[in-house]
């Protein structure tokens, strides 16, 4: 809250993240991301008068920003490092919330889209997961590893971590987080041994 006492605009955006990560996009409304972040619907269209698509736009380039700057700690000491920073966040969220919990920037991703375009929070989807996949190719890269191979693994990676964290809400384990970790990990360890 900010010193007025109103929801601050950063406390919504993360608050509709959570909301988005549990439900979904098509299933929550702006009345129930106001709700779950404590703010009022009017404060909320004051920071988001463009609506919902605007607040979850907001919220997936929120999430963005938030893996990435956890990313770009752990990747100062390589690759590994980062795979397993990056795999020990998804975890500590599916974990944290009993599985009820996932990415939203997934969520947001496999919506369907209206037929007249395509939404800004599916840009910003694709904007986040491709700055997430340069972090990772450009410390493939650093340790050894040849560039169009380093993109590679970069895509593999972001793509398997994503994929595993659903799969863990559907199983209720961390069963595919253990799993994945262990291939990835051999997959790096590969690439970056010179």
């Amino acid at each position: 809250m900010t010193r007025s006492g109103k929801p601050s605009r950063e406390r919504i955006v993360a608050g509709a993240a959570d909301m988005i990560s549990r439900r979904g996009l098509s299933a929550t409304s702006i009345r129930e991301m106001a709700k779950h972040a404590e703010a009022p619907l009017g404060s909320t269209y004051h920071y988001f008068p463009e609506g919902k698509q605007q607040l979850a736009t907001e919220a997936v380039r929120f999430t963005g920003e938030w893996v990435a700057r956890s990313l770009r700690k752990e990747l100062e000491a390589g690759p590994a490092a980062g795979l397993s920073a990056f795999l020990d966040l998804w975890r500590g969220i599916v974990v944290g919330s009993d599985f009820h919990a996932g990415c939203p920037v997934l969520a947001v991703a496999i919506e369907e889209p209206p037929a007249d375009g395509v939404p800004p929070a599916l840009v910003a989807a694709a904007e986040v997961f491709e700055q997430w996949e340069a972090l990772l190719a450009a410390s493939l890269r650093e340790h050894g590893a040849e560039s169009e191979q380093a993109a590679q693994l970069a895509t593999l990676v972001v793509a398997a971590v994503e994929g595993t964290v659903a799969m863990c809400r559907a199983k209720r384990s961390t069963q595919p987080l253990d799993h994945t970790a262990a291939q990835l990990q051999a997959l790096i360890a590969a690439v970056t041994r010179r």
